[in-house]
């Protein structure tokens, strides 16, 4: 059973050799982090960690019952009850749920532990499974957008909205 956790120092090497394992995986659906992004990973983490601490970013990893991290979702740009999600899932666990669960739980936090109440996304039109996770977590699309040169759509997921009703068992 994976563990989704907020960010903590100690990730860090098992948060490294996530991205190292899953590069050329990744590197498929977005663009490559570069070399420097892993030659200064230490440096990298401790400012995700400050940004964390200020309040305008939510770190979480999803770790594994042997503490391999097996994703990342992250909540970014917070502002005004916003902000943006991105995730990335190890190619391993792709096509069990991973995602879709991991973006579950993370809206959740949203609410609960952040209050916030809207969140937006995006992903390339080429990334169909990512596309999949969002609608059925129940974002929906608002737009085109372009990242890096690729066409996509922009999504966005109203915390109070359904959502919100269907985590507390109301039905209004």
């Amino acid at each position: 059973m994976a563990d989704l956790q907020r960010l903590r120092p100690e990730h860090a090497p098992a948060l490294l050799a996530f991205e190292r394992e899953n590069r050329g995986f990744f590197a498929a659906s977005v663009p490559d982090r570069g070399d420097a992004w892993f030659e200064e990973f230490d440096a990298r983490h401790r400012a995700l960690l400050d940004e964390q601490e200020a309040g305008v970013c939510h770190f979480h990893v999803l770790v594994g019952d042997d503490g391999e991290v097996l994703g990342r979702f992250n909540l970014v740009d917070v502002a005004d009850g916003s902000a943006e999600l991105g995730y990335r899932v190890a190619e391993k666990a792709t096509g069990r749920g991973v995602a879709t669960e991991g973006v579950r739980a993370v809206c959740r936090l949203a609410v609960e532990a952040y209050g916030l109440r809207r969140l937006t996304a995006a992903t390339t039109l080429d990334n169909p499974a990512s596309r999949a996770v969002l609608g059925r977590v129940g974002f929906g699309a608002v737009g085109s957008v372009t990242l890096d040169g690729r066409a996509g759509t922009a999504y966005e997921l109203d915390l109070g909205g359904s959502f919100g009703r269907e985590r507390s068992g109301t039905s209004e």
